[in-house]
């Protein structure tokens, strides 16, 4: 492609919002532009980036026995009714108006309408179905570019099965279809945990990206690999110490003392001995939470325990239930019928100081073995920076993270709510177990760029990058680099090597230079005349910067050779 014929709107300035890095260079390189809050127009350049990472994931689904559809974007509600998540995706969903029908964020819905259509026998199964298509979600805040928008382009498959152990087959099928894809991208990522969300189902992992850009919080380990998402993730940090030391509770002034650390002061009390209560809701009922210390209620864990509707309770509700304010709350002579439930921290811890349910005061010595009837404890606290990893013990880091790609064992849940079933070997009608599979594909494009840049521009793997090479003409007056230059843009077709040549005549050299860093195709090939002479060409990988003067006649070959390595 000659730059001088192709539509190459590159800029050197950015609106103010474009704050990370992908987002700036995407509209400095032109490879796209806004057409609305979230809604970008991708122009060809960044089509070919979004043709080749559609390509490697076409191939990767394909070789686990993918079969692609393409689905309508349209849906009726009706189907979304069925599995109740109109009242789920609530605002985020697109609604045509005066039609009884939605833009789908995403197909669970459209394929499992299919399935019950189609498959009746366990012998018409496994199945794995994908398609990359457009997907349509409200955001009421878009931004960071295409890592938040209102349309994107997503593939996203589903597993069919007969068994839970084929279910399992078929996950792991897509987790290692998952790591290809985003090798083969050249992104450096990691898998973690995840909540499965509006999705429901048995189970989760999130391929993320670690990223000062990514709106999800991660605990990682660099010791053993362990990532979670903050919303489910554990940590080995130490239980409460039983001291066994028997003493009664006894109660104690606490003049206008509301805090943990408040508490622990006034008592000389280490915070370790110091358990923080919490009232919720949670089906018309109150519930009590109690945690160690200044640990924080992770609210993800407490849906997971009391319900999705669990909420904090008002503080007018709080005096009727407790006979106190917030801060003097506690286990012990509450008034009404609570359900109680606790961090595993503070399983067999005694010696405790907790609210007396009656502002300023406390009561020390509670032994929750003896003195609280906890229901269940749980793990519900939010993971700290530099606590132990669960599993090895190493200091954990919280990092940013952005998702490129998620996959979920979805189990009956869409297929029990809308009756697609499968008659067994036995003659027995069965709901199909299925799982769900999705990755964005700006996604890639986005991270890709956050790991591959620099301060002058993209620096592209080869894997993915619009042009393999960029082919520089610096003199367009000199009839010998003219030539020189025509001559290799004719081999390097003639090899079918995707090639950008600048043969711009009325731009100078240096603006050349910018617009090759900017637009960052791996290997720059430079043609100007004061190396010709001394019949040399100059080539410049982008990733590295390493520079080095070829002989014209090996020009080819190098080239070549650097592609293939």
């Amino acid at each position: 492609m000659r730059i001088s014929q192709g539509f190459f709107p590159t800029v050197k300035e950015v609106p103010a919002d474009a704050v990370i890095a992908s987002h700036r260079l995407m509209l400095r390189a032109g490879l796209m532009r806004p057409l609305g809050a979230g809604i970008y127009s991708f122009y060809p350049l960044g089509f070919r980036v979004m043709k080749k990472a559609m390509e490697i994931i076409r191939e990767e689904m394909d070789a686990i026995g993918g079969q692609e559809f393409l689905l309508p974007a349209l849906s009726p509600i009706e189907l979304w009714e069925e599995t109740d998540r109109v009242k789920a995706f609530g605002d985020t969903m697109f609604h045509i108006k005066n039609r009884p029908l939605v833009l789908a964020p995403t197909h669970e819905e459209v394929i499992t309408s299919i399935a019950r259509s189609h498959v009746k026998s366990y012998k018409e199964l496994p199945q794995i179905w994908y398609q990359i298509q457009t997907k349509f979600r409200n955001e009421p805040r878009p931004k960071s570019g295409v890592l938040r928008g209102r349309q994107f382009t997503m593939k996203d498959a589903y597993s069919l099965d007969a068994s839970w152990e084929g279910l399992d087959a078929s996950y792991a099928l897509h987790e290692q279809a998952y790591r290809n894809i985003y090798t083969r991208c050249g992104l450096n990522f990691f898998i973690v945990g995840a909540s499965s969300g509006a999705m429901g189902g048995t189970g989760s992992q999130e391929f993320m990206v670690e990223s000062d850009a990514g709106e999800d919080t991660v605990a990682l380990c660099d010791g053993c690999g362990y990532a979670a998402n903050v919303e489910i993730a554990a940590s080995g940090a130490p239980a409460a110490v039983r001291s066994d030391r028997g003493s009664s509770i006894e109660e104690v002034s606490t003049p206008g003392i509301k805090t943990i650390d408040e508490v622990s002061a006034y008592l000389k009390a280490d915070l370790a001995h110091c358990a923080k209560s919490l009232v919720y809701i949670a089906n018309g009922k109150p519930a009590i939470i109690f945690l160690m210390g200044n640990d924080q209620l992770n609210e993800t864990k407490i849906q997971a325990v009391l319900g999705a509707d669990a909420r904090p309770a008002h503080p007018e509700e709080l005096a009727a239930l407790t006979g106190a304010d917030a801060g003097s709350i506690g286990p012990i002579g509450l008034k009404a019928d609570f359900t109680i439930i606790a961090d595993k921290r503070l399983e067999h811890a005694d010696d405790m100081v907790c609210g007396a349910n009656k502002n300023d005061f406390h009561i020390t010595h509670v032994d929750f073995d003896r003195d609280v009837k906890v229901e269940a404890f749980h793990d519900l606290r939010v993971v700290e920076d530099g606590e132990p990893c669960p599993k090895c013990g190493t200091a954990l880091r919280i990092v940013k993270g952005i998702e490129v790609g998620h996959i979920f064992k979805l189990g009956t849940k869409y297929s029990a709510s809308m009756k697609a079933t499968f008659l067994d070997e036995h003659g027995k009608d069965n709901p199909i177990i299925m799982g769900s599979y999705g990755i964005g594909v700006e996604r890639i494009i986005a991270c890709h760029i956050e790991q591959h840049h620099d301060e002058f521009g993209i620096k592209w793997q080869k894997s993915i990058a619009p042009f393999d090479v960029h082919l520089i003409l610096v003199n367009a007056n000199s009839e010998e680099v003219v030539q020189k230059s025509e001559s290799l843009y004719a081999a390097l077709r003639a090899k079918k090597i995707d090639v950008l040549f600048d043969d711009r005549a009325t731009v100078s050299p240096g603006f050349k230079f910018k617009d090759a860093d900017l637009l960052g195709m791996p290997l720059q090939i430079i043609v100007g005349e004061k190396n010709l002479k001394n019949n040399q060409i100059e080539l410049k990988d982008r990733n590295t910067g390493e520079r080095r003067l070829v002989p014209a006649e090996d020009a080819m070959a190098e080239i070549e050779k650097f592609l293939a390595t």
